[in-house]
């Protein structure tokens, strides 16, 4: 029986054509992680968590969408975003996996947050420190305490225009570790571990290797059997991280060309699949435009036996996301949670 697509509201995304009327059954889009392992094409090597992903799947940013400080729509700063409470509202979601960032303390400890530095406001001063830079205690003394004896510093965002808001959300909760994340979220959840990396910096195999041995050194202790996948949008890093690990496939993330980096590796998709055929990767997370302004590219990606994965603000347009099934394209990592699974859900089942 087929059913109607849900019309979403998404104050601050583009207005695009309408798909053509869809209808259809849009059960045929989302369906549970498969357990099964997968044989790597290149070495053989059992991959858990699918090289092929069994049925299309969506995924929550940040867990349950990332926060917009100067949006209009009070749905982007509803949970305090790469938080436990995020990830738990996530799961509590017909989904199959949750996008986190994970970075490096000064002292060695993974820890979730997306941007480079982590800000406050002293005396009306705009004061800004580099979370690598920094120890575990100082990165949890930001945001929400958990013990109320404690002192928390208020946490401030700049924008990429330069606007810096106080951050505050309608569900606020602390910051939190890697570690953290494996302990405290339902077990079924999947994890993208996008592994963040600064793009000003030119990093050497040395410090690479270290940070990504840390973190390995988490996920192998916690994971167990949770479903997971490395993601990075630095190429060097997802080519070592798959050479220092084979159980869980490798994505390279790429905007596809929308903007321009002095790594030419950054630049296009087809760069993305030259990246991931000599490091013998499982697939490409691109912005979602690049695909939309290329439909041909799924077809390459898929010749070379690669599977694709989108994000980006589109991805919170459910005739987008329709779309994008029909391309051929595997999975979305979508914001708007549970505006995206209510429509591609079948609400018969």
């Amino acid at each position: 029986m087929a059913t109607a697509l849900k019309a979403v509201h998404v104050s601050d995304v583009p207005n695009l054509d309408q798909a053509s009327e869809i209808n259809a059954a849009l059960a045929l889009i989302k369906a549970p992680w498969s357990a099964h392992g997968v044989n790597d094409h290149d070495e053989g090597v059992e991959t858990k968590c699918g090289f092929k992903w069994p049925k299309f799947v969506v995924m929550g940013h940040r867990g349950s969408g990332m926060n917009m400080l100067q949006s209009s729509d009070d749905r982007m700063k509803s949970i305090k975003e790469n938080s436990i409470r995020s990830f738990n509202s996530a799961a509590q979601l017909p989904i199959d996996y949750i996008e986190f960032d994970v970075q490096v303390t000064k002292d060695d400890c993974p820890v979730i947050f997306h941007d480079s530095f982590i800000a406050t406001e002293e005396k009306g001063v705009f004061v800004e420190k580099r979370v690598t830079d920094i120890t575990l205690p100082e990165f949890l003394s930001y945001g929400p305490q958990t013990d109320l004896g404690k002192v928390s510093i208020p946490m401030f965002r700049k924008t990429k225009e330069g606007t810096i808001f106080e951050w505050k959300v309608e569900k606020d909760d602390s910051l939190c570790t890697l570690q953290d994340v494996f302990e405290k979220v339902d077990r079924s959840m999947g994890f993208n571990i996008e592994l963040k990396f600064d793009d000003q910096f030119v990093y050497i195999e040395k410090q690479l290797r270290h940070v990504l041995q840390v973190v390995l050194q988490v996920v192998n202790k916690h994971a167990k059997d949770r479903p997971i996948m490395f993601s990075s949008f630095q190429p060097d890093v997802v080519l070592m991280i798959r050479k220092l690990q084979s159980t869980y496939p490798v994505y390279f993330l790429t905007n596809g060309g929308s903007e321009i980096y002095k790594d030419v590796r950054r630049n296009s998709l087809e760069e993305a699949i030259k990246v991931c055929m000599a490091g013998g990767l499982q697939g490409i997370v691109s912005e979602v435009r690049a695909i939309l302004r290329d439909p041909n590219a799924v077809t390459r990606i898929k010749d070379s036996n690669l599977c694709l994965l989108t994000y980006g603000q589109l991805n919170n347009i459910p005739e987008k996301v329709y779309m994008q099934h029909l391309m051929g394209v595997e999975g979305v990592i979508v914001d708007l949670v549970g505006e995206i699974t209510e429509a591609v859900s079948d609400p018969n089942n």
